[in-house]
Parts: structure tokens; sequence; C-alpha cells
């Protein structure tokens, strides 16, 4: 009997449908995954900016993984938007109970636009609770900054980045490098002992939000299908790559990839 894949995203509502849960959750679909949901926060927003943020009352995200994971289950899982330590703390300790292993740490922090998605006293609690439970981090640069207090610039300081990170506690670090210069895209891997370098072509466009969400539960996808690690980041990069080659265009300010690109 076939049993289809099941995925779980931890994550922020965005109200214009282009990154957090409903990126998640379109990305699950596109990749042949059951996805699932628990929302730890609401926000008002379009591809202009974010313009209001109403996190849920920490039991309720809570309540909404435990009721999935003790019917459902998920053969994977990813965690973005958290918004606050108490989330952090909550979402850790649901995912210790449930034994996750395959959790994908989107560590968002700050929206497209400017907007904080990670309150401050939210980064410790991450470093101490999450990143021990997480398979691999997919850090932007500047979310890699913030987490490991360097200024990140170059690939070398991207595997310096990544040694840090690993030293909190989480399995491997995918440092995403859209953010150095040049026409192409570095990103780095390491499992602790290893570095496998990634490249692909820089696509020049403004619609770009929720890239960083459709690539981590791209990975995460591919996660609960079993692809091992280094083939599912490379899928993930194409899949990624294809949806921002193909955005529909839409929106007056940084518009959304395309959720239902086709990867061969």
């Amino acid at each position: 009997m076939h049993t289809i894949a099941k995925a779980l995203t931890i994550a922020g509502s965005d109200s214009g449908g282009g990154a957090g849960i409903q990126a998640d959750l379109k990305t699950f679909h596109q990749l042949g995954v059951y996805g699932m949901s628990a929302i730890t926060a609401i926000t008002a927003q379009n591809t202009l900016g974010v313009s209001g943020v109403y996190p849920l009352p920490t039991e309720a995200v809570a309540h909404q993984m435990r009721e999935v994971l003790r019917d459902l289950g998920a053969d994977a899982a990813k965690t973005g938007m958290l918004f606050d330590a108490a989330i952090i703390k909550a979402v850790s300790e649901e995912i210790h109970a449930f034994g996750l292993k395959k959790l994908v740490v989107d560590p968002v922090m700050i929206a497209k636009g400017g907007a904080k998605l990670l309150q401050d006293d939210a980064i410790a609690a991450l470093k101490t609770h999450l990143l021990p439970l997480a398979e691999v981090v997919t850090p932007n640069l500047p979310e890699a900054e913030c987490l490991t207090g360097m200024l990140i610039r170059t690939p070398e300081e991207m595997r310096e980045g990544a040694r840090a990170i690993h030293a909190f506690g989480a399995r491997n670090v995918l440092m995403k490098g859209g953010h150095l210069e040049g026409d192409t895209v570095v990103d780095i891997l390491f499992d602790g002992t290893n570095f496998y370098e990634l490249t692909h072509e820089r696509i020049q466009t403004r619609h770009t939000h929720g890239t960083g969400c459709t690539f981590s539960a791209a990975l995460t996808a591919e996660l609960a299908k079993n692809t091992p690690l280094v083939q599912a980041v490379e899928k993930a990069n194409r899949f990624i790559f294809e949806a921002i080659k193909t955005a529909p265009q839409i929106g007056g300010g940084h518009g959304p990839t395309n959720h239902w690109a086709v990867v061969d």
C-alpha cells in the first residue's frame, strides 16, 4: 500500500500568500507531499511590506502541533517565523516530545521589506532550544551574522559561520549565499566534517518574496520523501531557481515566486 509522505510547517501566516505557511503548503503540494501546519502568528502584509504582526498564544501553537502529530504524524517538519522566546521553547518541547528527527530550521528574523519577525530575546532561545534539534538549519547571511556575531562577506567567512552555527548543535548547516555579490550564487552545506558547495546562476529580479520559506519547504518535502540530504538540497535549489525564474510578476513590490514551478 502506498503511503504518502507528510510534512508539518510551524510558521507564520502571510496574507499575501508569497511566504510563510502559504508558501510552505503550496511547495509541499507541488512536490507531492501532504502538508500540515501550526500557525505561530498572523501577519498583515503584501508585496510592499509587513504592516502588522499578531502572534498567537503560545499554547495555541503547541496545541496545533500536538493535534497534528498525535494523529497524522510527520515524516519531516520545518520551522519558519517563531516570533518570540516562549513560542520557540514550546515548539522545541513538542518536537522533542514527539521525537521529530527530520527538522529543518529556517531562522526567519527579518522580512524582505525590513520588518522584524523575531524578537531580540528569542535569538538566545533559538540557539539554546531549537538548533540542537535541527537536522539542518538554513540561514541566509544576515541571519547567520545575527546568530554568530560575525561579519560574513566571503565564501571562506561562510564556512567559518557554518562551523560556528554547527557548534550550537544543528547536525547540518546550509549557508545561503544569495546576499553576496556576483553573477553566481554559492551555497555552502556543512555536515560537521565536510563542506559541499552548490552554485547556480543569479537571476536579476525583484520578485523574490518568500524565497527562504519556499527553499526550506522544498528541502523539508524532499527529506519527508527520504531523499538523502545532499540530493535534497540540490533538488530544493533547482526548485527555488525555477520558482524565481518563472515568478508570476504580481504586486507592486517584492513579488512572490512561482510555487507551481515544475522540476524534471
